[in-house]
């Protein structure tokens, strides 16, 4: 297999560890391990490897699924690696919609053909008609994250269902990444529950707030999820053990957890709406915990103004570049308000200058 670097992990790898502060974090902040109860006892493979039955059972409600429709694994990551190889061989076609998360144009890229179909800035709206003439005879596989990352884009139920019926049409199935979509106050119905063409992938990452567990999910057809399954017999095997008994305790006490954390994301996001008017940047105001700001003007590029912030000030932002928009950079402000303030005031020295 033949697959593109991963730019952004790479340049989180260069800077992060010797920065002070991380605003290119596209996750809410992480919460406390004394939460909960960290103790899952014997730390063995959790069987049956697919999840345990009780926690699909609960996952597959949410989706008016079946236990066995559900896969879960490690991280959302996995979840769309393991569709991706379960659904797509040589000669295959996929169309992806752009910009995104790497991986969700990558992995595809490294198996068949590959469309990518633009969203329009300054509002990243999503054409459907250039999608369905995208559509080949071979697709396999549409492609899409609601919210968007980095955009913070959140493509409505109307758009949404028109792409799930293309896909239908087509014989193809509809993946949405949707590790975002619990941030929304008001959420839209996921992709797995609108019909059979439907997949969904999510973890507990970005909306909970837990990223360490590296626990998340698959959810669709069961021919799909057992493709995969089989497939995860040569990735991590079964789901781990602590992220699994984290994740349960983490979904009964959903409603207080992603209470808190939108309160955090409406407040922070004020913060970023003000940074952004005080300093003539444009955005589309997001969804979930990511904005896409444009470059200022002075900047060759957002490699060099963000190579400029952290090499001078020890502010991690992610270059547009790696999103496919080299005139924009990616700040995440799902970050502690305190810390978000103290990051924005270093990046606003960099503006003054």
């Amino acid at each position: 297999m033949q697959i593109d670097a991963f730019g952004l992990e790479r340049w989180f790898a260069a800077y992060e560890h010797d920065a002070d502060i991380m605003l290119a974090e596209s996750g809410i902040r992480s919460l406390e391990a004394d939460r909960f109860d960290t103790d899952p006892g014997e730390l063995g493979y959790v069987i049956p490897t697919n999840g345990d039955p009780d926690l699909r059972q609960r996952i597959a409600a949410r989706y008016d699924r079946e236990p066995d429709e559900v896969l879960c694994t490690c991280g959302t990551q996995e979840a769309n690696f393991l569709a991706f190889h379960a659904l797509l061989e040589p000669g295959d076609h996929a169309v992806v919609v752009t910009p995104t998360y790497q991986s969700l144009h990558a992995v595809p890229e490294s198996i068949c053909a590959v469309s990518r179909i633009p969203l329009e800035p300054p509002h990243w709206t999503l054409d459907v008609d250039a999608v369905a003439e995208a559509i080949r005879p071979e697709t396999r596989l549409l492609v899409v994250n609601n919210p968007n990352n980095p955009t913070g884009r959140y493509h409505s139920l109307e758009t949404i269902e028109a792409l799930y019926d293309l896909g239908a049409d087509a014989g193809a199935y509809l993946l949405c990444d949707e590790v975002y979509r619990l941030l929304a106050d008001d959420p839209l119905p996921p992709v797995a529950s609108l019909g059979p063409h439907g997949l969904s992938t999510t973890g507990l990452s970005k909306a909970y707030g837990l990223a360490g567990l590296r626990f998340g999910w698959l959810v669709g057809d069961r021919e799909v999820i057992d493709a995969a399954w089989s497939l995860k017999d040569y990735t991590t095997i079964s789901p781990p053990a602590f992220g699994q008994h984290v994740a349960r305790q983490a979904l009964e006490e959903e409603s207080e957890i992603l209470a808190e954390n939108r309160d955090l994301v409406a407040t922070n996001r004020e913060r970023v709406r003000a940074f952004v008017d005080r300093n003539d940047l444009e955005w589309l105001e997001p969804v979930g915990v990511n904005g896409f700001l444009t470059v200022p003007d002075r900047f060759e590029d957002g490699s060099a103004f963000c190579r400029t912030v952290v090499e001078e000030h020890g502010v991690v932002l992610a270059p547009g570049e790696f999103f496919g928009h080299p005139d924009r950079f990616r700040i995440g402000f799902g970050l502690p308000t305190a810390e978000l303030e103290a990051g924005l005031e270093r990046v606003e020295r960099v503006l003054e200058n």
